[in-house]
């Protein structure tokens, strides 16, 4: 299993599109939501552990606003990402400084939101990776909450479970089951290698062609 150490290493040298193919050549090929989510924070990359929430809209007045909200972020750990599925939802922005603060100090990396945030001025001069597919400047109390943590959710029909392996850049998000993440990371750093040469060979004036069918990779 990748260590939280090894996390930076993955940050700096893959990207989703070579994490994506490495799933592809093993079967894998419903692990990336075709949704655009935006870096709102400004930091573009974000890897860790899936710490999942699943949320819903709600239309009375909750009886204990906030409880698994709370819950989830006092109980994340370190190098792991708090995953919101709300299903897209815009009625209010579920993740904000606060949320990003509190989850923070227990040692959160980030968050990916399938829905809205807000604040995102204060989350950005924080420095903490937030990615999401809208903002809205509404309070979640009495609009949206967290009915369930720890268990696998979906997101546009890609499945994340927690533990899994999750990885955003501004190509996109892909999500990598904890079974097979040690080959898919180790299959990724040599695609990433083959490109290198196959993208030097050309600059070098060699053909498309040619340098596919000597190093396999396009």
């Amino acid at each position: 299993m990748v260590s939280v150490e090894a996390f930076k290493e993955i940050s700096d040298n893959l990207y989703s599109a070579v994490i994506s193919d490495a799933l592809d050549a093993m079967g894998y090929k419903n692990q990336c939501p075709r949704i655009q989510f935006h870096a709102y924070s400004a930091i573009d990359k974000l890897v860790g552990r899936c710490k999942t929430t699943l949320w819903a809209d709600m239309f009375h007045e909750d009886p204990d606003p906030y409880a698994l909200e709370l819950r989830a972020v006092d109980s994340c750990k370190p190098g792991e990402i708090l995953i919101a599925a709300a299903g897209g939802s815009v009625r209010s922005g579920i993740w904000g400084e606060l949320l990003s603060t509190a989850a923070r100090n227990s040692g959160c990396g980030g968050a990916l939101v399938h829905g809205a945030v807000r604040d995102v001025a204060k989350m950005r001069e924080m420095r903490f990776p937030v990615f999401a597919t809208a903002k809205s400047p509404y309070d979640s109390q009495n609009r949206q909450r967290i009915i369930d943590i720890d268990i696998p959710v979906q997101i546009d029909g890609v499945v994340f479970a927690p533990g899994d392996l999750v990885f955003c850049d501004e190509d996109g998000v892909v999500v990598v089951p904890a079974a097979v993440e040690d080959r898919i990371i180790e299959n990724a750093f040599k695609k990433v290698g083959a490109e290198n040469l196959t993208r030097d060979e050309i600059r070098n004036g060699m053909k498309a062609a040619e340098a596919y069918k000597k190093y396999g990779v396009l």
